[in-house]
């Protein structure tokens, strides 16, 4: 599976960006995706997963009620619309894909992902 994310960028605080992640190659077996951030220096954070199959979410704390998950299957691409955005979601953002299923529950560790995108920057100014 090939991960292409794009749509990151600069914006002021305040405004909003939506990054999309177009997957190619053998994606029958995609469960879970899902979008997560790395600020240089530190360990890279969940903030999104979305199934595939039922369109069941799960978003992170820090960023419920601003970011929103979604997905079109028609175009095996998926989405992150970040509204209210702040200068501490600065970050390289990078979405996942995961065939394996953690009962109900979707996965928020990097080892639970199987294939990765390169990353998106998104920077934003205060």
């Amino acid at each position: 599976v090939q991960l292409q994310a794009s749509g990151g960028g600069l914006v002021q605080a305040g405004g909003s960006l939506r990054l999309s992640c177009a997957a190619s190659g053998r994606t029958s077996s995609t469960y879970v995706t899902g979008w997560f951030r790395q600020v240089t220096g530190k360990e890279r954070e969940f903030v999104a997963s979305i199934t595939w199959g039922d369109g069941r979410t799960r978003v992170a704390d820090s960023v419920k009620g601003r970011f929103t998950i979604s997905r079109d299957n028609t175009k095996n691409t998926l989405y992150l619309q970040m509204n209210n955005l702040k200068p501490e979601d600065t970050a390289v953002y990078y979405c996942a894909v995961g065939s394996r299923r953690y009962g109900t529950v979707l996965p928020t560790k990097q080892t639970s992902y199987d294939y990765w995108g390169q990353g998106t920057l998104v920077t934003v100014s205060s």
